[in-house]
């Protein structure tokens, strides 16, 4: 197997290695270990607050109706809104390096009985108190803050009934209301939605009319959006799946869809996906398999059309955490392929590169770094060369357990090196002539 790395850069690594929500806990009030922890080794980007804290969004946290308690009340006044916990839990982000992805709407409410994911009864009420979210954190308004939170998503999974009770039409109704309101007071942010359940049935699963109706509603709503003149930024969407090849084939159908209704400049957003959880349970959550197929999956991500991309999710104690271990927070081999990543993120300039298997490689001033997933693959030699770089320092990290990443390999390089590729190990070569300290382990 080979990855040859050329000295040819095509364009900008793109933010694929976001998380929802994050390790955060009341109990730890505000100095939140386990985020500064966690954020600060995988650089955590972005996090976007969708299910913050648990079942009813942990009854302060973020949701709508959380935030803005009684829905009589007068949106303009500030004592009708309760921030603390959502302040607490946003200014961690912040302070951890992360920005915000902030979804307005309600966390999936799975019991026999609903509380807070009907319809609003005044949609123009409701796009009033969401505009006051803003200015909270974006404005300062109501001892608020300056966050510069640039991305506002309107609900999540409206398709699915313990999401949205009403209906397809009266969603739509909502998103015209509040994404023409909240653009006319902040035409600089961007504003979307609407987090999809996922495009299985389009792509050779799930083939039900449950499943099927996600396809028209992703079609009818690019319809009423573009007949209604609303803003649309970005597209969310999601998938779970253990097959890299489904994600890039639901990549590139929300592209084509997008494009073919004319919105060419709306960003593609994944921002929730994980590994093999529809139908296949928890049981490889946190395996190598897992951190190999992420590592492989954002690879593909950066190939195939997706903008913004954030993995479901980093709350304690969320059957869906794959970065620790739940019952005693050590890290899992997952959350290795996102540190991987972070590092190419932050050098920014993307390579080309010619490979056998899974690998992205970015440049930075005095050197180069390049990921390789060998994921589902069987033990072989791994030949890596680079163009341009006799002389410099190579070292070759591996990754094949919660431990992380070790050297195997270290010296000067000359012409290609060769080293043992490990069933779904992952592989970190760092190039460097002078300082590499933010591109090492």
């Amino acid at each position: 197997m080979k990855v040859h790395i050329h000295d040819q850069r095509v364009g900008k690594i793109r933010e694929l290695h976001g998380v929802n929500c994050a390790p955060y806990a009341p109990h730890w009030e505000t100095e939140q270990p386990e985020v500064k922890r966690i954020f600060g080794y995988a650089r955590v980007p972005r996090s976007r607050l969708h299910d913050a804290c648990g079942i009813y969004g942990g009854c302060y946290f973020v949701d709508v109706p959380n935030i803005f308690r009684n829905f009589d009340a007068d949106p303009t006044d500030p004592a009708s809104y309760e921030f603390h916990y959502t302040d607490e839990y946003i200014t961690t982000l912040i302070q951890n390096g992360a920005q915000v992805v902030y979804r307005l709407g309600v966390t999936i409410e799975w019991g026999t009985k609903k509380y807070t994911c009907y319809p609003p009864i005044d949609n123009q009420k409701w796009a009033v108190i969401c505009e006051h979210i803003v200015r909270h954190y974006n404005e300062g308004w109501a001892n608020g803050f300056h966050y510069g939170i640039q991305y506002w998503e309107i609900w999540n999974e409206p398709e699915n009934p313990p999401m949205w009770q009403g209906t397809k039409e009266q969603y739509f109704e909502l998103y015209r209301v509040a994404s023409r309101h909240l653009k006319s007071c902040f035409p600089q942010l961007k504003i979307g939605g609407y987090g999809s359940c996922g495009f299985y049935a389009a792509i050779g699963g799930y083939d039900t009319p449950f499943y099927q109706s996600f396809i028209t509603w992703f079609h009818d709503f690019l319809q009423f959006v573009k007949q209604n003149d609303c803003p649309l930024d970005f597209f969310s969407w999601h998938i779970y799946t253990e097959e890299v090849e489904k994600i890039v084939a639901s990549a590139e159908y929300v592209r084509k869809g997008l494009d073919e209704a004319g919105f060419t400049g709306t960003e593609s957003h994944l921002n929730e996906w994980n590994y093999g959880l529809e139908g296949g349970g928890f049981r490889m959550l946190e395996s190598q398999r897992a951190a190999a197929f992420c590592a492989a999956s954002m690879i593909a991500m950066q190939e195939h059309a997706v903008d913004m991309a954030q993995y479901y999710v980093l709350s304690v104690g969320s059957q869906y955490n794959g970065w620790v271990d739940l019952r005693t927070l050590d890290f899992s081999p997952v959350i290795h392929s996102f540190a991987a990543f972070a590092r190419l993120f932050e050098a920014g300039d993307r390579l080309a590169v010619t490979a056998d298997l899974p690998a992205l490689a970015a440049a930075f001033d005095g050197g180069l770094c390049c990921l390789v997933s060998n994921f589902n693959g069987e033990e072989r030699p791994l030949t890596v060369a680079a163009e341009n770089a006799d002389g410099k320092h190579l070292t070759v990290y591996e990754s094949t357990d919660a431990s992380g990443f070790r050297v195997i390999c270290e010296g000067t390089y000359t012409e290609a090196v060769t080293v043992t590729c490990r069933p779904d190990g992952i592989y970190y070569i760092l190039l460097s002539d002078g300082n590499a300290d933010p591109y090492t382990f």
